[in-house]
Formats: structure tokens, C-alpha cells, sequence
């Protein structure tokens, strides 16, 4: 059965503790939550029994690429702690992805870091954008990119809209790679508020199900109240 969680880079701009985040996400009906690069501050063990409180799952953390290649025995060991089974790559710029070259340099680096996590038992994800999907060579660089390596994939499903593309297809077309789906919306390249937007929500998840994905991730990267947000999301999710 797939899970719900949010994405904390979404309230990022929330001036509270994380200890009151996390309340606040499981008092909306979250599974779990998905940290972006950020603790708030706490331990991993402090966090852990934050969690463990509020009864909150953790997916695979969006975690700094520079880290990983810097030190990933300590990525682990901090994100195994809260209960983490694996990272996500948050962000490659456009030039990664623009030609063939570019896409095969790419996919070698991260196939590295892929096996170096995987010596920890814990794997590694790759969160779109729409810059992947520039066109060569009759395809696309996300396209090329998965082609030529074999990393988990989290599909965003607004990235996805937005680049013209279809976020069905591409969350059935590599479904076996799938665990995470980014249910973000998007209203004509622009950041709104779930089920505001042009991205088929309810395809996307019946597609993330026949999948087997393992959550549906809430994220808004703009909301103009992020703490009513995690309600907004959640009872969403909820009725998908």
C-alpha cells in the first residue's frame, strides 16, 4: 500500500522548531515525511525519537551530492539513524543533461556514488526537473540518463508536466525503478497548490500504485502559507 509524506523543503520558510514540523505533519494524517538537507537542527538520534513519537515514517532523504562524493559512510550512518534507507539527488544543473557526452559523464558519476552507497546497503535516487528533458539525438536527457544507468528514479510529476511531457507515461514506463513520486502541481510552469494545477493528481497515483511505488510525496516548493499547506497536502493525498 503506498504511504503519503511531505517533502520539508516545502516549509523551509516555517519558523518553527522541527520538533512542532513534525506534529504538525502527523497531526494532518501524513505516513511520513521526507527531509531535504536538513535536520533543524537536531541530532539524528534526537530526530529519530522525534519521529518515533509521532509515529512518522521516513523515505529517502534529498541529500547534497557534493556530500555523498565528500563522505558517504556518514551520510549513512546519519540518515540510516532516522530511519532513512536511502538518498535522493535534489538537483543537477541543465548542462548535465544537454547532449549524449554530457548525459554519459553523469551517469558514470553517479553510478560511483551509487555503488559507494550501496556498500552501506543503502540506495540512491535521482528528482527530476523539466532541464532533463532537453532534446537530442531523438531522445531526451532523462530518457539517455536512464538508459545509461541504473539509480532508482523519483519521478516529479509537475517537472515532468512542465518539461511536456506526460507524468504518467514516464511513471509507467519505469516503474520497476520507481519507489518515490513528487506529487507536485504546476499551473502553466508556475508553482500552485495540489489539484490547482494542469498534472492529472489522480492518474498519477493510480500509476504510482500499479507501480508499486512505496509513497507519494507531497511538495510545493512556493506555498504562500506553508503551514496551512501541510494540511492542504495531506488531505489531498488522502483522497487519492
Amino acid at each position: 500500500m503506498v504511504r503519503t509524506a511531505i517533502n520539508l523543503y516545502s516549509v523551509r520558510d516555517l519558523d518553527l522548531p522541527m520538533a512542532e514540523i513534525l506534529d504538525r505533519c502527523a497531526a494532518a494524517g501524513y505516513d511520513g515525511v521526507q527531509f531535504s538537507g536538513d535536520f533543524g537542527g537536531l541530532s539524528p538520534a534526537e530526530l529519530r525519537d522525534e519521529l518515533d513519537d509521532n509515529d512518522l515514517g521516513v523515505t529517502a532523504s534529498h541529500v547534497d551530492l557534493d556530500d555523498m562524493e565528500a563522505d558517504a559512510a556518514s551520510v549513512v550512518e546519519a540518515h540510516e539513524t532516522i530511519g532513512a534507507d536511502g538518498a535522493v539527488v535534489p538537483w543537477l544543473d541543465a548542462e548535465h543533461f544537454q547532449s549524449r557526452e554530457a548525459v554519459a559523464e553523469t551517469a558514470t558519476r553517479l553510478e560511483n556514488v551509487a555503488a559507494n552507497l550501496a556498500d552501506h546497503d543503502f540506495s540512491l535516487h535521482y528528482h527530476n526537473h523539466d532541464h532533463e528533458f532537453a532534446e537530442f539525438d531523438d531522445t531526451n536527457g532523462y530518457d539517455a540518463f536512464a538508459e545509461a544507468c541504473s539509480l532508482l528514479l523519483e519521478p516529479d510529476v509537475g517537472w515532468i508536466e512542465t518539461a511536456g511531457h506526460d507524468p504518467v507515461e514516464y511513471i509507467e514506463r519505469y516503474g520497476d525503478r520507481v519507489e518515490i513520486v513528487h506529487m507536485k502541481d504546476m499551473d502553466d510552469g508556475e508553482f500552485c497548490e495540489i489539484g490547482d494545477g494542469d498534472v492529472d493528481m489522480q492518474a498519477c497515483a493510480d500509476a504510482a500504485r500499479e507501480a508499486d511505488a512505496e509513497w507519494l510525496v507531497y511538495e510545493h516548493d512556493d506555498p504562500e502559507d506553508p503551514a496551512a499547506s501541510i494540511d492542504t497536502g495531506a488531505e489531498f493525498l488522502a483522497g487519492l
